[in-house]
């Protein structure tokens, strides 16, 4: 089964413009995220998914320079735009990701994956949240996206992506992975400058740049030094409702 992995990324951001090409740890936030993906064996292809704005010229641009390969469409209707590339990329099964997750685990990635097996239209660890926010997964079947790009109508559902599992969840074969602890409460995704302050803090107090760990031992180290989660503790995540772009 050819899995492809599409990664979300613009320089458009309401909180953070341009937070995608940031610099984190000598490298670019999206770099980051496509070296820890490279890492997870499940995945046949790394694509990156961008929208045909002038100003998402550098994300291709950067994508090119990473080896990852590229996808342009709708710069609202992201919906569309995934379902572009996972057709574009000829892909059996889509892994989504979002180009602020820079502590993802390969690792994390290859479960969530592997819970396709069988009957499973959509497979996460999003729903029933156990993983640091940051961590997020989502895995479907390509003729589950078709699916969803078909019925899909509401402008949340054609932002978000797989905002219809939620809507319409009767309608899916969902599968979720939790972890056997809660580490919810910590947030490792970068919407604000805050967030991105905090992720920095991280990368250079335990070499995340040069020797990236298993997120246990990410939250090993925050649990034992609090004040590095710190920073970002009072950062409100906006509700998957409210559409915004991505």
């Amino acid at each position: 089964m050819r899995i492809v992995a599409i990664i979300q990324a613009r320089m458009g951001s309401s909180r953070l413009p341009g937070k995608v090409l940031a610099d984190l740890g000598g490298a670019t936030m999206l770099a980051q995220v496509v070296r820890r993906l490279r890492a997870a064996r499940r995945i046949t292809q790394i694509v990156v998914a961008t929208s045909t704005a002038a100003d998402d010229d550098a994300v291709v641009r950067e994508a090119g320079r990473i080896g990852a390969g590229v996808h342009r469409g709708s710069e609202t209707d992201v919906l569309s735009r995934f379902a572009g590339a996972a057709r574009s990329h000829r892909a059996d099964a889509i892994v989504r990701i979002t180009a602020d997750c820079p502590l993802l685990d390969a690792e994390v990635v290859d479960h969530v994956v592997a819970l396709l097996a069988g009957a499973t239209d959509y497979a996460s660890n999003t729903h029933d949240r156990s993983y640091p926010r940051g961590l997020d997964v989502e895995a479907l079947h390509r003729d589950t996206l078709e699916r969803i790009a078909r019925l899909a109508t509401s402008p949340a559902a054609r932002e978000h992506v797989t905002a219809l599992v939620m809507e319409a969840p009767e309608l899916f074969r969902v599968a979720q992975l939790r972890a056997d602890r809660d580490d919810s409460d910590l947030r490792w995704t970068v919407d604000t400058a805050d967030d991105l302050a905090m992720i920095r803090a991280l990368y250079a107090q335990l070499d995340l740049a040069n020797a990236p760990r298993p997120y246990h031992e990410v939250v090993a180290a925050v649990r034992a030094r609090p004040e590095l989660a710190a920073g970002n503790a009072h950062v409100v995540q906006k509700p998957w409702r409210v559409a915004h772009g991505a």
